[in-house]
């Protein structure tokens, strides 16, 4: 099983989010939930196209860190 970072950020329309790893794999929604369903919607088919097409299909290399400024 691969995990794969995915990054949402909330705009003034709702929500997105994308796959640094999965170039082009990215999605919205109204809602984060909404978005949350998509976003996996999104990674299914971008890495079932990437097969068909003969692709390799990346690894998860990205990580993520939360820093605070006081």
């Amino acid at each position: 099983m691969t995990r794969y970072l995915i990054i949402y950020e909330k705009g003034a329309d709702g929500y997105s989010a994308y796959v640094p790893d999965l170039p082009g794999c990215t999605s919205a929604g109204a809602t984060k939930k909404e978005v949350e369903q998509n976003i996996v919607e999104a990674i299914r088919l971008h890495i079932e196209m990437m097969i068909e097409s003969g692709y390799p299909i990346p690894e998860a290399n990205s990580e993520s860190e939360m820093l605070v400024l006081a």
